[in-house]
Formats: structure tokens, C-alpha cells, sequence
């Protein structure tokens, strides 16, 4: 897995739009906070255009990634937004520059369409606030995403909690929107799960959604050697006239009762406030116990 260079004071960061359009949207914050961070910001052309619900055609938002990922003195890009999009550009990017020089993508949601292709170039991306985020996101979200691309220690120690299923495991973090990751299944873009950790979380789903996507990913050999299961938040999740008759935490442990795994439930990352950055693709560490919880990056 190759691991992107960290940021270091005076990199310049590009924030672009893959996905959902963003012409209302105000990036002062964000250009802000990476200034005091003591980095510079280029804005991508996509910042502001208009196609429907898109922030420009598939052609656009394809020609403003590329010329990022191409630029060498960009040393990272950060998605502004999620929504839906990025699937429709992703074929029309060229990778061969940015596979020998690789840099930050950052962002969640449905850039997860963008980690889990990188994951199949054996790329480290991050998992974690976007730009239109900034404003109402955690201190401790903010902070990990920080020292996520400065290349601090990372680690996460959190309470207890009853639902997990203990034990311990190792090896690679990988996942993200588990829609996204449920809709690239077939593709190109398909993530390898043996031996590795993987991690979901969703937004405004319903409950039997959630059921049908984790019966796919069982049925298509996901959990089949998994290391370890991190369940993020299942935000907004929404059920019929006729409940399910499950919550989602239930519904994945129902799914995944068969295997012996560990599974850490209610992570603080995706759809919320607290969204702690994940650096899919490096290795780490799930340790599940009576007490405590604790995911350390190696």
C-alpha cells in the first residue's frame, strides 16, 4: 500500500466537487481553517457550477480532478461535498501520473466511490470532514483530520459499549458509504475485504435497504476471512408504515452472527457532527474488550 506524502506547512490543498452541485455554499470556513494550518488553497473550477443537481457535466468535474491529481504542486485534494456524481466521472479519469506520485483525496460519502477505487491501486486515501462540513463539524473531528494528514498518531479510545462484539483484530482499514460500497460491487472499483477491517456507516436509508446491502455483501463473500467490522453512524435511518423490526446495529449484527469477527458498533464517523478521519489502506489494530474500545493506526 503506498501511503501518500504527509502535508507539511505551506503545501497547497485544491478543493473540488466530484458530486452534488455547491453554488450556495460557503467555503470560508474551510479556506480558513486550512490557512491556519498553515497551508494554501486553490479553488477548483467545478466550485460553483451549475449542471441540475451536479456541480457541472461528467465532464467537468472529471477535467477538474484530473488537473489536480496532475498538478505537482497540489498536494492534496479535498472534496467539497458528497450527494451522487462521483460514479459518473470515475471511468473518466486517468490514474497513471497519480500512481507514482500519489496525494491526499479526502472526503466521504460518496467520494467513497473515489476510496474504494484508490484501494484497488493499493493507495491510501482519507475518510473524513469535507468542506461544506467544516462549520458545524467536532473539535475531535477537525483534530483527527489534522493530524491525519500531517501524519501525527492517530488512535481512538472509546467507552464500552454492549452491542460490540469483543475481541481483537489486525490488518487493513478499508470501506466507507456502505450504499457506495454496496452499489460498486462487480465493478472495477469493488474492494478486496479478506483479511482486513472493514468499515460502514450510512444516512438517510431505510431500514430494509440496510438489510438488502449487508445480505449483498454477504452473499458476494465480504465477510468471508474479515479481520474486523467498525459500524460508524447509521444517521437518519427510516422505516416503513410496517416496521422492519430492527434498528440497523441489529439488522448488521443479525447479517453477521454467523462469523466470528470482531465488530465495533458506533464509531464517530460518517453522517454526523463527530466524523473522526479514517486513513483507509493503512494497517491498524481493533481491540474489543469489557471496558473500553481502541483502533490504533500502525
Amino acid at each position: 500500500m503506498k501511503i501518500p506524502p504527509y502535508l507539511q506547512k505551506g503545501d497547497t490543498v485544491a478543493i473540488v466537487s466530484t458530486a452534488r452541485k455547491n453554488i450556495d455554499d460557503n467555503l470560508k470556513p474551510a479556506i480558513d481553517l486550512l490557512h491556519r494550518w498553515g497551508l494554501e488553497v486553490l479553488i477548483g473550477k467545478t466550485i460553483g457550477l451549475d449542471d441540475n443537481q451536479l456541480a457541472g457535466t461528467d465532464e467537468q468535474r472529471a477535467a477538474d480532478f484530473q488537473t489536480q491529481m496532475d498538478n505537482p504542486n497540489i498536494k492534496a485534494i479535498w472534496c467539497m461535498r458528497g450527494g451522487y456524481g462521483t460514479v459518473r466521472m470515475i471511468d473518466l479519469l486517468d490514474f497513471t501520473k497519480f500512481k507514482q506520485n500519489p496525494k491526499w483525496i479526502v472526503g466521504f460519502s460518496d467520494v467513497t466511490v473515489i476510496h474504494s477505487y484508490l484501494n484497488t491501486l493499493h493507495i491510501a486515501s482519507l475518510h473524513g470532514a469535507m468542506p461544506i462540513t467544516v462549520g458545524r463539524a467536532s473539535e475531535e473531528s477537525i483534530e483527527s483530520l489534522r493530524k491525519s494528514l500531517f501524519g501525527e498518531p492517530l488512535d481512538y479510545q472509546l467507552p464500552f459499549d454492549p452491542a460490540n462484539r469483543l475481541g481483537a483484530a489486525k490488518g487493513e482499514i478499508v470501506g466507507g458509504n456502505l450504499s457506495i460500497l454496496y452499489s460498486m460491487m462487480g465493478s472495477n472499483a469493488q474492494i478486496d475485504c479478506k483479511g482486513k477491517i472493514l468499515f460502514i456507516e450510512d444516512v438517510d436509508e431505510y431500514l430494509y435497504h440496510i438489510d438488502r446491502m449487508m445480505m449483498n455483501l454477504k452473499r458476494c463473500g465480504c465477510f468471508d476471512g474479515l479481520s474486523g467490522l467498525i459500524v460508524g453512524t447509521m444517521t437518519k435511518m427510516n422505516d416503513n408504515d410496517i416496521p422492519w423490526g430492527k434498528n440497523a446495529n441489529q439488522i448488521i449484527a443479525d447479517v453477521t452472527k454467523g462469523y466470528s469477527f470482531p465488530v465495533l458498533y458506533n464509531f464517530p464517523a460518517g453522517h454526523f457532527r463527530d466524523n473522526r478521519a479514517l486513513i483507509l489502506g493503512k494497517q491498524v489494530s481493533l481491540e474489543l474488550n469489557a471496558t473500553t474500545s481502541k483502533l490504533t493506526f500502525e
